[in-house]
Formats: structure tokens, sequence, C-alpha cells
């Protein structure tokens, strides 16, 4: 790999670090406000609206100017999100202000890789890329805990400088306070960003064409063969990961007994397993043998049920490994697939756009489906199951509509099947 693919993963690693702190932390100062329990996945919903209300003008916005540019007012957008929480403004508005940076964030992190790697490399990049920002969402959401722990705040909140004074007296201003640290840090990366050299397109200013072009755009992916099963894995596959990690939160408070910031660290083992399931298929999986991977969701969502079975944290941490490792393992492969298709298609940006809009679609309505159950006072081991069984049997239908169209023609025999 180039030395540039670093540093895109260096600032990917520390934006994706900040943006996982700052969900336990903003977690945290809902309790602390007492808000209402349901207010928690909310705050995943008014991340990812900005992704699905933006997408016909983020895609276009990545493509029109360099993409290290792109990213580095991205994280200037995050790092404002961040001081409005700072501020007092209701944690939901503020994490509100950060997803309308991440939403124009992801088309150029993703876009670029288009850009700079040949497709031969993007299952590997892929493999890269999820498994260190999988790596960031470990190690964010155990910062995240660790910061809102009542014995760590107190040690760090006694820190004083000499003749200073920081203003800083709460433990969600602290924890704030180095949530804004990743993101300057990420910042600073994008910086040395390599600027790729490819022709630029001028953003229209016409907001009905940047309309039309979407709407082209989400017609023309959902319509070709590979596109359309990739894409649906890679939708639901984000939907259930962002539903995932509030259902851990509770299921961890129910059946095992911890509390916010111990279970939180449970998110981080989830994590861990996407990471080694990424890396595994990195290794293993070429393009042309991405499809064969959707069996292991149908397992996936079979294996959440055992959930409902486990009551001791040992049982809890290897479980959750082995359902990481499975979604990491499909979704490489998968999110590859898809963006070699779309950078056919379309060209880099407005196939993430495309791409952003479908997953966090999908995020909105499971996590609001998810508010509804927990609204409804619906038992976590009934959600669990419904979670389990919408998984496997949604995954089964896209296996069948990808052997329906490969009796059509064979698409998959003109993917590229070099080794990395």
């Amino acid at each position: 790999m180039p030395f540039g693919f670093y540093v895109i993963m260096a600032a990917q690693f520390f934006s994706a670090l900040a943006d996982n702190a700052l969900l336990i932390v903003a977690i945290a100062l809902l309790r602390e406000m007492q808000a209402p329990s349901e207010y928690e996945p909310l705050l995943k919903t008014f991340f990812t609206v900005s992704y699905v209300v933006l997408a016909a003008f983020v895609g276009a916005f990545a493509d029109s100017m360099p993409k290290w540019r792109v990213m580095f007012i991205s994280n200037a957008i995050k790092i404002f999100g961040c001081a409005l929480m700072y501020w007092d403004v209701h944690p939901l508005l503020a994490y509100a202000v950060v997803g309308l940076g991440a939403a124009a964030y992801s088309p150029a992190k993703y876009g670029i890789l288009t850009e700079y790697l040949p497709h031969r490399l993007l299952v590997v990049a892929n493999g890269w890329i999820e498994g260190l920002t999988v790596g960031a969402i470990i190690l964010g959401v155990v910062i995240g805990g660790t910061l809102i722990k009542a014995d760590i705040a107190t040690v760090l909140l006694g820190f004083d400088l000499p003749l200073i004074d920081t203003g800083v007296d709460t433990t969600g201003e602290m924890a704030l306070c180095f949530v804004a640290v990743f993101y300057l840090l990420a910042a600073l990366f994008n910086l040395y960003v390599p600027d790729t050299g490819v022709d630029h397109r001028v953003l229209h200013r016409n907001p009905w064409y940047l309309l039309r072009e979407f709407n082209h755009c989400l017609l023309l992916l959902w319509r070709d063969r590979l596109g359309q099963v990739s894409l649906a894995v890679t939708t639901l596959f984000w939907g259930a990961g962002a539903t995932l990690q509030f259902i851990v939160i509770k299921w961890a408070e129910h059946a095992l007994q911890l509390d916010l910031s111990k279970s939180s660290m449970l998110q981080g083992v989830v994590a861990l397993g996407v990471a080694l399931g990424a890396v595994g298929a990195a290794k293993m999986i070429t393009l042309r043998k991405s499809v064969r991977v959707i069996p292991l969701g149908i397992a996936m969502g079979i294996i959440v049920l055992l959930m409902n079975l486990v009551q001791h944290v040992g049982l809890a941490v290897g479980l959750l490994i082995l359902i990481g490792a499975l979604s990491g393992f499909f979704v490489v492969p998968m999110n590859a697939l898809l963006q070699h298709r779309g950078h056919i298609l379309m060209g880099a940006g407005h196939s993430i756009a495309v791409q952003n809009f479908n997953e966090n679609l999908s995020i909105l309505a499971m996590t609001g489906l998810y508010f509804v159950m927990i609204r409804a006072n619906l038992s976590i081991y009934w959600v669990v199951t419904l979670f389990g069984l919408f998984v496997s049997g949604t995954m089964y239908l896209v296996k069948r509509r990808h052997e329906a169209n490969q009796r059509i023609r064979d698409d998959v025999a003109h993917l590229d099947d070099d080794g990395h």
C-alpha cells in the first residue's frame, strides 16, 4: 500500500474514535439530565438524519474538490457539534450537528479509496479501513466509558494548570474536551491526505438538478444486478449494527446486571469481533468471491438468538465476539463490491452518497423501531429474538435474489479474482 493510504487510515481512526467516545458521553449526559430512556436510541437517529436528508448533495460536494479538503471541513463541523454539547445545548441537537459533519465526511473517506487505489486492492483496503474503524470503535467506547466513571473523572478533574482557570468543572465537560482533542488530531491528518489528481466536478448550483441526478444514481445502483445485492447487504448490516449497539447496552443491564460504563465495554467486544472478521476477509476473499459470504449473514442472525440464553459475562464476551466476526467477514467484501460497481456506474462520491442514503435510512428505520419497542416496554429478550429473526430472514431473501440474478446472467465471472 502507498504511504498516503496510511495517512487516510490515521485520519479515519481518530475521527471514528471521537464519534464513538462522544456517543457514550452523550448517553451519560442524557441520563444525568434524567431524560427518558428511549431518548438514547434517538441519539443515533439524530446523528444519521443528515445522511438521508443531504444524500443528494454530499456526494456532489465530495466530488467537487480534493477529498482531503472535504474531510477537513467535515471534521471542523464535528468539532463545532462537540462544542455545542459543551455549551449545554441538548445532546440530541448537538449530536445531530456532529452527524452533519459525518455525512459530509463519509463520501470523501470511502471515495478517495477508489480514486487512490486500483480496484484489485479495494477488498484488502476496505478490510484495513473497516478493521481500523472497528478498532477506533472499541477504543472509543472504552475511552468514553472510562471518562464517565466517577473515580476516573474525579482524578482527571483534580488536575489544574498553573495560573490558568480552564473552566472545566464537571465530568461531562472534561470528557467532551478529550473528544475534541481526537477530532483535532483527525483534522491534522486530513491536511496530509494525498491529492489523487482526479478531475473534480463543479458543484451545480441548482438543488433540483442535484436531486434528479441523485435519484438517477440511486435507481442505477438498485437496478444493477451486483449493485443491488451488495447494497441490500450493507444497508441491512449498518441498520442492524446501529441497533445492536443499543440492544447490547440494554441487554447487558438486564441479563448481566452491568452499568453503562461496563456495558459500553461490551460494544467494544462486538467491535473487536468485527475487526477480526474484517481482517480475515481482507486476507481470504477476492472481489469475485465476495458474494459467497452472504450465508454468513443468515448465520449471524441465528446466533444472535443465543443472547437470550446467556447470563454470564464470560459467555457473553465469546458470543459477542463471534457475532462481530461473522458480521465483519461478510460486510467487508460486500462493501468493496459495492464501491467497485458504484465507481464504474457513477463515480466515487455519488456512489458513496447513494450507499450512505440507503444505509442510514435503514439505521433510522431500525433504531426508530427499537425506540417504539422500548417505549412500549417490550422485554429486551423479545427485542433480541425479533432482531435475530429479522436479520436472518432478510439475508435469506437477499441470497435468493442473487441466485435468481445469476440464473439470468453470470455477472460474478467478470469480477477481478487477482490475489491481494
